[in-house]
């Protein structure tokens, strides 16, 4: 609400009008109302001045205040972000200007547009501080200039000054002033916005009345919900002088300056500052050693940064961004300095998604995720020239340090389950989360298993070949790399990964639910002192902040394979945003179990009872059971429903079934539901053709199997059903690492390639080729006749790995 709304009500107040008592409460009312719409650190002044009169000590008094911005704290973390209520929005020079400086990218302008009228949308209040008025005069006036130069003049232009570069900046921004206002007038309006144009000079920012009333309108603005859009009016502009500003005060030189004072007048929550760099790199991006900072602390970062040269338009750089940033970051604005052409960037800002350079006044605790997996790179080689018997060393200490510091590592396993049960967490879930004294025991024995057999995994010649005389091929087993692993809920998996990646030679990333935080620390804790007689503490990594998996999921030059290993809803978001980075893993763990009309029925019986409900929350439980039709109204069908009834399992008949019955379960809504708990679906098929189809359309590749004495029918179903795993007369739980005899697991894949089924430590390797010659080259077989052998030599003998003992652990997978 502006002044001069005040000041009419002020007027009114003071009239002598019949009625006076009515009306004197009326005035009141509507005095008080238009301070009250006021910005809060105007309307107290205002109202004073007004009321009490401006030459009048209390007016005297309120003229001498020069900010109106209140002691504020920036957000300290991105997380925060998505809690900003007031955000503006600088849009440099360089992101809405075209690369031949006349006119604007509208391709990128567009998109901005709808982003911030998603936010405004929402409830936010926005305010845009926007660039191009000139690029959008020249275009205009380049060609008004070439209409009326002569012919002489128009074929001679190239031997001297250029039409648009003659045009004064000034007429240039008189003219495109109008014409940018229309278009964002234009593009706003596709989306039921409102826009007003706000134009300002340095003065106006030096004078309290000016600064005030500018202030006043912008928050009458927002609270009639139209969007204002500030320029420096350029048209005006004086020449550039000595900064005039008040010691503390940023002067207005250029956008982004402007941006700054304005988001601090207006007491703005969050300042977006857009260019056409990704945010603050340590040098110029593109130069050796350039990294890109997620986070800049001024008081420790600026030291720092090399700053390089301006962009190709605009009156500002990256210098006088970061100063900009850092004036409005230490009157408790928060900042972050962005790439304005990325896609849905301001959005995902808003999100709390790393997106540019996030400017916070908090110390950086631990190391950036980058770093992180430099490191586990690193530590990864260091262990893969180690010896084995080094290797296994790291594991069997890792096994004993588990009971060694048992009563500790419970304590803070306590720490989590207390924690979880003031949450609510569903009885399943907490029970995953829990350690005890027989999980630990058997957690290390397995964990010695793995360590004995480790010898053998890298270094392992899997091919020999004599190409010709003289020359030798062998491909042998070597690490992946760098692995990420992202796991929910158990604890116990931490040790379990991190042994398979020890004894691979693999650095390790591993990032764990955070209803098991202290547990996770004191786990990664003894995985660091296994590791630190060998100096390879780095090697595996704990990540602590759910924010940095996103960050985590585009570095693909330093991580080499992401195992996700949770829920269904989990693994699809790993598999969607990881960028470049293969994510070995299953998405559901739709299984089914197949109950032929040749089955044993207490065979059966006893399959089903335990694929469900032995542990209805893993990936390879049954989710669906399909019956042969000839079984529907049989004592079996009965036993079956009896047995569910009694294991408290919840029924779904399928569309075919539910056809049947006249009375019965409620429709299972889809036949592609992973359950994950006491809850299945029931079909009827007509044969084992049809089960096969069933399973081929409906599940998700995951284990699957068939229950018959017919031999024949059990080949047809064991070839036709594409699964990983395809089992016969046997329960759907026998689908993990353990019971396959790999050891630990790191997880189930339905990938393709490179590893499906329970991936064991095979799974973490990869082979490279090795060619031992005596000086030959490709010229000796081509012209001097020199033959290939091709002839495959025997691998040597290698100790067959000793056999595991230890109690099962159950696939991390579900």
């Amino acid at each position: 609400m502006q002044p001069l709304l005040i000041r009419q009500a002020v007027h009114l107040c003071s009239r002598p009008v019949k009625g006076s008592h009515r009306h004197g409460v009326l005035c009141k009312q509507l005095l008080l109302g238009s301070v009250r719409h006021c910005n809060a650190g105007i309307r107290e002044q205002r109202a004073t001045e007004l009321i009490h009169g401006e030459n009048s000590p209390v007016g005297k008094t309120a003229r001498t205040l020069k900010t109106s911005a209140p002691y504020r704290v920036a957000s300290a973390f991105r997380s925060e972000l998505k809690d900003c209520k007031r955000i503006v929005i600088k849009l440099g020079s360089a992101v809405i200007t075209r690369d031949d400086e006349c006119g604007l990218a509208l391709g990128r302008l567009a998109s901005i547009v709808e982003q911030v009228s998603m936010l405004h949308n929402e409830g936010r209040e926005i305010l845009m501080v926007t660039s191009g008025a000139v690029a959008f005069g020249k275009q205009h006036l380049r060609h008004q200039i070439m209409m009326s130069m002569s012919m002489r003049q128009t074929l001679n232009q190239g031997s001297g000054r250029s039409g648009s570069s003659m045009v004064d900046p000034r007429a240039c921004a008189a003219v495109g002033q109008s014409g940018l206002m229309s278009l964002y007038d234009n593009m706003f309006t596709q989306y039921g916005v409102i826009v007003s144009q706000v134009l300002v000079t340095k003065p106006d920012f030096h004078n309290d009345i000016t600064r005030n009333n500018l202030q006043s309108t912008m928050m009458e603005l927002m609270r009639l919900k139209i969007l204002p859009i500030v320029n420096a009016n350029d048209a005006v502009a004086p020449p550039a002088e000595p900064d005039k500003d008040l010691t503390g005060v940023i002067s207005i030189k250029d956008n982004d300056s402007l941006a700054a004072r304005l988001a601090v007048e207006m007491h703005a929550d969050l300042l977006v500052i857009m260019s056409d760099v990704d945010g603050i790199f340590t040098r110029p991006p593109g130069q050796d050693g350039s990294r890109l900072l997620h986070t800049f602390n001024p008081a420790g970062d600026l030291a720092g940064i090399v700053f390089g040269e301006k962009s190709r338009v605009g009156m500002g750089g990256m210098e006088s961004k970061v100063k900009s940033a850092t004036w409005c970051l230490e009157r408790g604005t928060s900042v972050v300095i962005c790439n304005g052409t990325g896609k849905d960037n301001i959005i995902n800002i808003v999100q709390g998604k790393k997106i540019g350079t996030f400017f916070t006044s908090s110390q950086a605790t631990g190391c950036p995720v980058d770093m992180q997996a430099i490191n586990a790179r690193e530590g990864g080689r260091k262990l893969q020239s180690l010896k084995p018997t080094e290797r296994a060393d790291i594991v069997h200490c890792l096994a004993n340090l588990l009971i060694e510091k048992k009563a500790d590592l419970l304590a803070a396993n306590k720490l989590d389950i207390e924690a979880a049960r003031r949450s609510g967490v569903a009885a399943p879930n907490l029970a995953r989360l829990v350690l005890t004294d027989s999980k630990l025991q058997s957690l290390s024995d397995g964990l010695h298993q793995i360590a004995e057999s480790s010898h053998n995994n890298v270094g392992r010649v899997i091919k020999k070949t004599k190409i010709a005389e003289g020359m030798m091929l062998q491909q042998v087993t070597v690490p992946i790399g760098v692995l990420l692993v992202i796991f929910e809920s158990r604890p116990d998996c931490l040790p379990q990964i991190a042994a398979l990646a020890i004894g691979s030679a693999n650095g390790l990333l591993l990032k764990g639910g955070k209803e098991a935080s202290h547990s996770n620390r004191f786990l990664h804790a003894l995985v660091q002192e296994a590791l630190e007689p060998y100096h390879c503490r780095d090697a595996v990594a704990l990540v602590s902040r759910r924010e940095d998996i996103v960050d985590l999921l585009q570095l693909s030059e330093y991580i080499d394979l992401i195992i996700p290993r949770g829920s269904s809803q989990l693994v699809k978001q790993i598999q969607e945003e990881s960028k470049g980075i293969p994510v070995l893993g299953h998405s559901e763990g739709v299984c089914h179990v197949y109950v032929d009309k040749d089955a044993n029925p207490e065979m059966a019986l006893k399959i089903i009872r335990d694929a469900k409900c032995d542990y209805p929350a893993a990936c390879n439980a049954m989710e669906t059971l399909l019956i042969h039709k000839s079984l529907l109204k049989s004592e079996f069908f009965d036993s079956v429903t009896d047995m569910m009834r009694a294991e408290n399992v919840i029924i779904h008949a399928g569309p075919k079934l539910s056809s049947q019955l006249k009375f019965g379960p409620s429709p299972a809504h889809s036949m592609r539901i992973e359950y994950g708990g006491l809850e299945c679906a029931v079909e009827v098929v007509n044969s084992v053709y049809d089960a096969i189809d069933h399973i081929n359309n409906y599940g998700s590749s995951h284990t699957d199997t068939i229950v018959t004495d017919n031999a024949d029918t059990a080949k047809r179903f064991l070839n036709g059903v594409d699964s990983a795993c395809v089992f016969h007369n046997a329960s759907n739980r026998f689908a993990d690492g353990y019971r396959f005899g790999l050891g630990a697991e790191v997880g189930i894949s339905t990938a393709r390639i490179h590893a499906r089924g329970p991936v064991g430590v095979e799974g973490l390797l990869t082979t490279k080729w090795i060619l031992e010659g005596s000086g030959n080259a490709a010229r000796d077989f081509t012209e001097l006749g020199q033959k290939f052998t091709h002839e495959y030599l025997p691998l040597p003998e290698t100790a067959a790995p000793p056999a595991d003992t230890a109690p099962p652990i159950d696939a991390v997978g579900g």
